[in-house]
């Protein structure tokens, strides 16, 4: 299926590694042109170097850091000044650490708000009067199915991303008359390096804690960031138009209740 995303522009976070280089992977077989953003150059700039000779398009990676204030900035007009415009933007920076929530500070807390929700506010500040130039486009935000269905541990995560959601939410209410569609995306259990810390993290053999998990999962395995990439593809694509507004979880089931 050609979802139509031939040359168009999208800027996509965190995609050296994991959920987001797999959306960067995803969105290159569609043709699209990229701005990619991470903290490290030198991983970003291999996983530049291999969409670019695997796919055939353009891809600007930008070394950033988005809990700075100027950063955003920064990434969209690079975005621009290389494409004239802007048609996409994937909002996703990782997560910030795991633990009790009386365990953090308060500049632990500043920090979590700068990554998961600040970031975001000010990634869309910047991408939006590009977005309504280019006569619509999508905002897709990665959260995580624990904004859903909180869970021990998770607490900065927990209440962060939920305050993306209720800010994604409203977004998209005020912007789905510009023609451009907003929706957050949160994943299960996906096979990422983060993941991995977490299996490692109990004491446990880390082989029967993925065990484990996969046993109450019901599609009975651990999701991939393809698994992701998959639909964020129709999500930003003219497939997906009439979709906005959603928080959509992609847990192969693991979620129990009705909403």
């Amino acid at each position: 299926m050609d979802l139509q995303l031939k040359n168009k522009v999208a800027i996509v976070g965190g995609a050296s590694m994991g959920i987001g280089f797999g959306i960067a992977q995803r969105l290159a077989a569609e043709g699209a042109q990229l701005v990619i953003f991470a903290r490290r150059m030198e991983k970003l700039q291999a996983a530049a170097d291999e969409l670019k000779n695997k796919y055939s398009v353009q891809v600007i990676p930008v070394a950033a850091d988005i809990r700075n204030q100027d950063e955003s900035g920064r990434i969209v007009a690079t975005a621009i000044e290389h494409f004239g415009r802007l048609d996409v933007l994937v909002n996703n920076d990782g997560a910030p650490p795991l633990g009790a929530i009386d365990g953090f500070d308060d500049n632990t807390w500043q920090k979590a708000i700068e990554q998961n929700l600040f970031s975001v506010i000010r990634m869309v500040r910047s991408a939006l009067p590009h977005l309504r130039q280019s006569g619509g486009g999508s905002i897709l935000n990665i959260s995580a199915i624990s904004a859903i269905q909180p869970i021990a541990g998770f607490g900065l995560s927990v209440a962060t991303w939920s305050g993306l959601m209720g800010y994604a939410k409203t977004l998209s209410l005020e912007i789905a008359k510009d023609g451009i569609n907003v929706n957050t995306i949160c994943p299960g259990y996906i096979d990422t390096d983060r993941l991995q810390k977490v299996f490692n993290s109990g004491g446990e053999d880390p082989l029967k804690v993925r065990a484990k998990l996969e046993a109450e999962i019901p599609l009975g395995r651990i999701g991939s960031p393809e698994d992701i990439a998959n639909l964020v593809a129709l999500l930003v694509s003219p497939a997906g138009s009439y979709i906005t507004g959603c928080t959509i979880p992609v847990d192969g089931g693991l979620l129990r209740g009705l909403r």
